[in-house]
């Protein structure tokens, strides 16, 4: 290259970094890399009616999110089929007095005009607002913090656990709380949206859910996926979780289709078909979750799974359940299932090789698996024979039993898993096989309860009582809605299960259902 040739390269790049942000991790697709290509924009409509967001959180910064949608239900969302310029500031102070990294970012329409920035350069375990504009109009405020730097010493981690938020099912209130409780940052386990269609309200739908009603139709396309994330992230009380603290997303199964596993969804669809419907589905994903973009799609493949470090107190490993899993054995019926032992992958083979040398190498004082469904193995029809979940990791016996046995032969300490799917609330304690008499635990277990799905619960069924007879593992449960505030140090783990009386209803009022602790070196549950 001659000198005026990498004169021109140089100035470049200069040029990009100063207008785009490259240095600061936002993504830029080639063809807008010149000013022509941008909208010019201004609005007479919020553009900023999805909020704000951020997410993977680091010792050095953290993602911030937001997408411009000044008509979410219309086509075209309100907006012209062109890139978008929005401006985005990071302050060290709620007021913006001394704002320590700004850029611009660009909002494409083939990401629905969303902005995923990468922000770096800042100063770990500490807390930050970032705030965007475009066309002359500012967004809402949100709070991130950014971790301690991994391995350093670190006392203390204060994080809730949430997910399974059905619209048509209840209000958002939890979220309400969530956001009072300024927590470091939050561990969504999935079921972000569901992907049926409406149901009308009836003369039994409580006054507060009659307009609370999902678009008609079941989702397939990605116009679809967007208009379901833009009605669920509309609600003023998940737009305060977002704001109010830094998450950690995975996915579950409704993001996409009930119960969907790899290359199999519940219809029969083929697979090649069904593929279609991943692909609008992950990419919807991505567009509406603060990720990085390491986890931008590629077809219907999406990099979910990763480690995030809390200092040298949680190794937080958050794990996919559905990308990689062989189909649901017993054709997904967990009535009289007997064949539990025959499917080979839950977390797939590379996954789960990544996930066993990362316990062996942890020194974090907590190991954490992050994901979606429960690891207890559990009878679920007590009496003769034994029901499982086979959508769970109880209908994967033989990978459940080599991470199991991977965690006990390592010695890998102080393990516990979060989880959630099931609307409930269980803690108990995680087994090589907990129907053999003597056994002592390798983890423990909790699994948090949904925000909204299954209505306002109650606290416990006849069922779920003699659940918790028949099965020693299982020290706890609950059926009310709300979500779990962890408060972990490094004398031990301390879980509020935090309820509300009512999501039928504004304002339902929130208590705390039960305190659970966990020794360090136990693997035990203890009921506080």
């Amino acid at each position: 290259m001659n000198q005026r040739s990498y004169d021109r390269a140089l100035h470049t790049r200069r040029h990009l970094i100063r207008r785009f942000g490259v240095a600061a991790g936002v993504f830029v697709a080639a063809p807008l890399l010149f000013r022509e290509a941008l909208a010019q924009v201004s609005f007479s409509d919020d553009p900023f009616q999805l909020g704000v967001a951020s997410g993977e959180a680091a010792g050095d910064g953290f993602v911030i999110w937001t997408r411009l949608a000044p008509k979410p239900f219309e086509i075209g969302f309100g907006l012209p089929s062109q890139p978008v310029e929005v401006e985005w500031e990071v302050a060290s102070d709620e007021g913006f007095r001394t704002i320590v990294r700004a850029d611009k970012a660009i909002a494409n329409p083939m990401m629905a005009h969303s902005v995923h920035v990468e922000v770096d350069g800042l100063s770990p375990a500490r807390p930050y607002w970032y705030r965007f504009r475009a066309g002359g109009v500012q967004s809402p405020v949100g709070r991130a913090k950014t971790s301690p730097l991994a391995g350093a010493p670190t006392p203390r981690a204060r994080f809730a656990v949430v997910g399974c938020q059905h619209y048509e099912s209840g209000l958002y209130t939890a979220y309400r709380h969530l956001a009072a409780a300024e927590p470091d940052f939050v561990f969504c386990y999935g079921d972000y949206i569901y992907e049926n269609g409406g149901t009308p309200a009836s003369a039994t739908t409580p006054p507060a859910l009659a307009n609370r009603r999902h678009l008609p139709g079941e989702i397939f396309s990605v116009d679809d996926y967007r208009r379901r994330y833009a009605q669920y992230k509309s609600d003023p009380d998940l737009k305060a979780a977002h704001a109010a603290a830094a998450w950690y997303p995975v996915w579950d199964d409704h993001e996409t289709d009930n119960n969907w596993a790899s290359e199999w969804d519940e219809k029969g669809t083929p697979p090649e078909l069904f593929r279609f419907r991943k692909q609008a589905a992950f990419q919807a994903y991505y567009e509406h979750m603060p990720l990085r973009r390491s986890s931008l799609p590629n077809g219907a493949s999406l990099q979910l799974y990763r480690r995030a470090p809390i200092g040298d107190l949680i190794d937080l490993n958050l794990l996919d359940t559905r990308q990689y899993r062989s189909n649901q054995p017993c054709n997904d019926q967990s009535a009289g299932c007997a064949d539990l032992n025959s499917a080979p992958h839950f977390l797939g083979d590379v996954q789960e090789a990544w996930l066993k040398q990362g316990l062996s190498a942890s020194k974090a004082r907590w190991n954490v698996l992050a994901q979606q469904v429960v690891m207890m193995d559990l009878d679920r029809d007590p009496g003769e024979g034994y029901r499982a979940n086979v959508d769970s990791w109880a209908g994967y016996r033989a990978p459940r039993g080599r991470v199991l046995q991977h965690i006990a032969d390592a010695r890998v300490a102080n393990v516990v898993v979060l989880t959630g799917d099931e609307h409930v609330n269980y803690a108990g304690e995680v087994h090589l096989d907990s129907r053999k008499s003597g056994s002592n635990p390798v983890a423990v277990e909790f699994t948090s309860t949904s925000i909204s799905s299954g209505g306002d619960g109650q606290d416990q069924t006849t069922n779920d009582q003699a659940v918790l007879s028949a099965n020693a593992a299982l020290k706890f449960v609950n059926r009310q809605r709300g979500f779990m505030l962890c408060n972990v140090g490094k004398d031990g783990w301390e879980t509020s299960v935090r309820v509300l009386d009512k999501v039928s209803e504004p304002n339902g009022k929130l208590s705390t259902r039960a305190t659970l602790s966990v020794a360090p070196g136990s693997n035990r549950v203890t009921i506080g």
